[in-house]
């Protein structure tokens, strides 16, 4: 994925809140090659919406997708696009959420395809989700 982008004047990068000590052995564990990136001590996940202080938690005055919502959690999903103009001035140019983010995991597209779907549990549609190496009985190469 990251060489077509690449070709296309685009990058790509993961970001989270855990400091890289933490991101750099789970990203081996999993053989990921993606650019993921820290943001640890800074306020990027609180200015784009997808974490939330204890306060907002408690108050229920949590922005998420577009709304205030009762959140019992510090950690959202979201997928945000930015253009970096000539000048170097960077611009927001495009966020989602919740669902709206299903075309980022490709898995979903092709469990879309079968007959049985995705087979979620709808009380807690992501139960069934495991790291490539804690499924029972499973290979972790299983497309290789």
């Amino acid at each position: 994925m990251n060489f077509h982008i690449g070709q296309r004047d685009t990058a790509f990068a993961v970001v989270s809140r855990a400091p890289l000590a933490e991101i750099e052995p789970f990203k081996k564990r999993m053989s990921w090659k993606f650019k993921w990136v820290s943001s640890f001590e800074t306020d990027f996940n609180f200015d784009f919406n997808v974490s939330f202080t204890p306060e907002e938690i408690k108050s229920g005055t949590a922005i998420y997708n577009y709304g205030k919502l009762a959140m019992d959690i510090d950690e959202r999903e979201g997928v945000s696009a930015f253009y970096r103009d000539k000048k170097g001035e960077i611009y927001h140019t495009y966020s989602s959420y919740e669902r709206g983010i299903d075309l980022m995991n490709t898995t979903y597209n092709f469990l879309d395809l079968t007959a049985k779907g995705r087979d979620e549990n709808p009380e807690a549609t992501q139960d069934w989700v495991r790291y490539h190496d804690e499924y029972k009985g499973a290979s972790t190469d299983c497309c290789a």
